[in-house]
């Protein structure tokens, strides 16, 4: 028992907090660090190095300058929400036309007129364009509409060719600013191994785009990259830099165990809650059955959700909270967005591979377990685009048919892979290679385990809920196997919704 006086309350910067979560759980005894995010206390962005248990810092930005914050404004401005939507202006970039006039021009505007771009990657953002430092809003929306000669776009309202191209034009700088800030850092840090955390380092694009470079020989990425991440980055900071612990490398991956920290329940909890929804299930004692079962069902183009073991933590779904599809169908994009997800049809989906076969269909440079890169499809399975194809209306070129794996290519032949080894996720493993005997490709789509606005699920009462208000046709928790068209009045939808609501 502590006395109250012995206590002493331990508070680890912002940016420290993130270089820590990245640095300390990496398999790198030395390493560059890179943080870049909106602002944390004054800082934006911090180059670090790492060694052993201790972390030098080199550099920093001061806020209002940011990274982090220049997207958000775009973000902002093209109908997204603030510290959310992010991701989704960065799925939308690729449907920008590339070397177009108009996406040049965009670029011209953002390096001339609201940020400058030195050449060790810090930036001067001029504020006269911009409302965040002083305001409510993100931009001066009345200088941004006579710079771009464009609207800001209000929320859910259409999107066009010029609302892409900005989307585009913006992505283009930030991958530049982030390259050329991982330049200074080897530079200052004579390192060939780089960490990275903070909000942009979610950008899976710019995060590919630093990889295939080969500037550094690996890039590891904390898996909770956001602010989330940083209530590790700060037990870490705390353990290793204040009390002097030795780190404990694991050198083959990482320390973050599949980033797999959250809750999971036994059989005998599932079954306790689900008895009580007067849900109908199986149970089958046999995983291997389970997963030979459910790759099945899988191929012939049902969608699945998959409950398995602890929750992930982070952003992404690992397969352990995943709605799962058959990405070699046309219209699962489609179908998937719009009645299971209930989003914009333009939201790509990502795809999980099993890591030994990954280099049959992606140009993947490394390990990619957390889904926080992009790499493009190989050539064998792509297919040719029509001529004329960038005067296809936006609508018409997403449903043009680009390679075998339609659900998870990209308009720009992309994907943001999850790498699957067994030794991590068993389960999920197993499945993918259940659906390789299956299909001949241990590939599937991996979406997170919620709807739009929802949160990802987190008990089995929450999966099944989900389950029942969409258009899923089978559910797995565990070793239990629930098909929709056995459950009591599963298209009365009200009624459930009542249900859960009473419970």
């Amino acid at each position: 028992v502590y006395n109250l006086k012995d206590l002493k309350l331990l508070f680890t910067e912002h940016h420290v907090s993130h270089g820590a979560s990245a640095f300390f759980p990496s398999p790198f005894e030395r390493a560059a660090i890179l943080t870049i995010d909106g602002v944390g206390e004054w800082s934006t962005a911090t180059i670090a190095k790492g060694s052993n248990q201790d972390i030098e810092l080199l550099k920093e930005m001061h806020f209002p300058h940011s990274v982090g914050l220049l997207y958000s404004a775009f973000t902002y401005y093209l109908g997204f929400k603030v510290n959310s939507g992010e991701y989704k202006l960065m799925g939308l970039a690729p449907y920008g036309i590339p070397g177009s006039e108009e996406v040049e021009h965009y670029i011209d505007l953002i390096k001339s007129h609201l940020v400058q771009i030195n050449q060790d990657g810090s930036i001067w953002m001029d504020q006269a364009y911009f409302n965040y430092a002083s305001g409510l809003r993100m931009t001066n929306d009345s200088r941004w509409e006579q710079l771009f000669s464009l609207k800001r776009r209000e929320k859910e309202s259409g999107i066009t060719q010029a609302h892409c191209n900005l989307a585009m034009a913006i992505q283009l700088v930030t991958e530049e600013i982030v390259l050329k800030m991982a330049k200074e850092a080897k530079r200052l840090t004579e390192c060939d191994r780089l960490c990275m955390a903070g909000g942009v380092a979610l950008n899976c694009v710019a995060n590919g785009k630093l990889i295939e470079s080969g500037l550094f020989k690996e890039v590891y990425i904390q898996p909770a990259s956001g602010d989330a991440g940083g209530a590790l980055g700060a037990a870490l900071a705390c353990s290793h830099i204040y009390f002097k612990e030795e780190r404990r490398l694991a050198l083959e991956h990482d320390s973050m165990a599949g980033s797999y920290l959250g809750p999971s329940f036994t059989n005998q909890e599932v079954e306790k809650a689900l008895d009580k929804l007067e849900a109908s299930y199986e149970r089958v004692e046999d995983f291997d059955e389970v997963c030979a079962r459910i790759a099945e069902v899988l191929h012939t183009g049902n969608i699945v959700g998959w409950f398995q073991g602890k929750m992930e933590f982070g952003p992404r779904a690992l397969g352990n909270r995943s709605i799962l599809a058959n990405p070699s169908y046309p219209q699962m994009q489609k179908r998937l967005n719009l009645k299971i997800k209930q989003r914009e049809g333009f939201r790509p989906f990502a795809p999980s591979v099993l890591a030994e076969d990954a280099h049959l269909y992606f140009d993947i440079r490394q390990e990619s377990p957390y889904m926080l890169t992009t790499s493009q499809v190989v050539d064998s399975i792509k297919k040719p685009l029509p001529e004329h194809y960038y005067e296809l209306s936006l609508k018409d070129r997403l449903l043009q048919e680009r390679s075998i794996l339609q659900a998870i290519t990209h308009l720009d032949f992309s994907a943001r892979v999850q790498t699957v080894q067994k030794n991590i996720n068993p389960r999920y493993w197993n499945l993918l290679n259940a659906m390789k005997k299956v299909s001949g490709k241990g590939v599937l789509v991996n979406t997170s385990f919620n709807v739009r606005g929802e949160p990802i699920v987190a008990s089995p009462e929450d999966a099944f809920f989900c389950f029942m208000n969409t258009e899923m046709d089978f559910l797995v928790i565990n070793n239990y196997i629930f098909k929709k068209e056995n459950q009591v009045d599963w298209k009365d939808k009200e009624k459930w919704r009542k249900k859960f609501k009473k419970d």
